[in-house]
């Protein structure tokens, strides 16, 4: 028998250390590669109704048929008008075409498969910001990426989606993945999606939505609103937390303020998770440079490991109306 020299067992070692921590990372990289797409001056703050919000969305329609979401009609497209005032983010109409993106994963169960769970996260942002917009800095006329608010949501979502698509055996219920438009106008994407629903309301048994996850805290604390709008749900994502890497911070009311507040209007349980607020927010300042990809990708693996289990629920899943 042969043995190795000790330096072609530190190389060795030092290739083996590589690869699991590129493996590790593998998720953080991936997100880190959504964001820095959505969040590029090139998509110009993915205000509605312009070139970068069209580049936005067609981006997530690629990924959505790269890992085989099934398309309700025709297209993955769900075309609404924004109205939006004369001059502000430099636009010359005062009513502008955007879309929602939105695909689906059948479910596995003969029956369950007829429920479905919707999982969103809004891809728009303030554009250029300036005078009429919801920029905190409306005297400064700059690219606002919204790295964190909310190409985050959308990064997580995309991660969420790939995970899925590996699954040799899919959830029981079936799984809508749906970006919205027109949020920050006043949750207008969603909104339209829930008067023009793909499938029969009460066929829609849960909604999780992601707004500013990107920037994880030193507690790795991942808050929540919602979680008592179904049986059992604060108690489910308690127990996710163990062995997550995260620190949850469950609310079963307090449902919050974004895309997933009119899903819980119209008497659909609803989840809204965030990182939390920063002093970026709706700035300038909200770079890519700013996001924690590694909080990143234990943020994403905690809400797919929080779909999977809903979409698998034994239990009924009814609506429970929260104070």
């Amino acid at each position: 028998m042969k043995f190795l020299p000790k330096i072609s067992i530190v190389l060795c070692l030092f290739f083996l250390s590589t690869v699991l921590n590129a493996q590790k990372n593998t998720l953080a990289l991936t997100f880190y590669k959504h964001d820095k797409y959505l969040s590029s001056d090139k998509l110009e703050g993915r205000f509605v109704g312009t070139k970068g919000n069209n580049k936005a969305a067609a981006y997530i329609k690629k990924h959505f048929k790269k890992y085989r979401l099934q398309q309700f009609g025709e297209s993955y497209y769900q075309p609404f008008k924004v109205f939006v005032k004369e001059g502000i983010n430099k636009m010359k109409s005062d009513s502008v075409a955007t879309q929602n993106v939105f695909g689906f994963i059948e479910g596995s169960d003969e029956k369950l498969k007829n429920e479905f769970i919707v999982i969103g996260a809004h891809y728009d942002h303030w554009g250029w910001g300036g005078i009429g917009s919801g920029s905190k800095k409306k005297d400064t006329v700059a690219i606002h990426n919204g790295a964190d608010d909310n190409a985050s949501g959308v990064s997580a979502l995309l991660c969420i989606v790939e995970e899925v698509s590996k699954l040799k055996v899919k959830p029981k219920r079936s799984i809508i993945f749906v970006s919205f438009s027109g949020e920050e106008e006043g949750l207008l994407g969603s909104k339209y999606f829930v008067n023009h629903l793909p499938v029969k309301k009460e066929n829609i048994k849960v909604m999780l939505n992601m707004d500013m996850v990107g920037r994880l805290n030193a507690e790795k604390q991942i808050y929540m609103g919602g979680a008592g709008t179904f049986p059992n749900g604060a108690e489910l994502m308690k127990n996710l937390g163990q062995n997550s890497g995260l620190n949850p911070v469950v609310f079963a009311g307090d449902v919050g303020g974004s895309d997933h507040v009119t899903f819980y209007k119209a008497g659909i349980s609803a989840i809204g998770f965030h990182t939390g607020g920063h002093p970026q927010y709706h700035t300038p300042e909200d770079d890519i440079d700013l996001i924690n990809f590694e909080g990143g990708a234990l943020v994403s693996k905690y809400i797919y490991n929080a779909l999977v289990s809903i979409a698998n629920y034994n239990e009924e899943l009814v609506f429970i109306k929260q104070d």
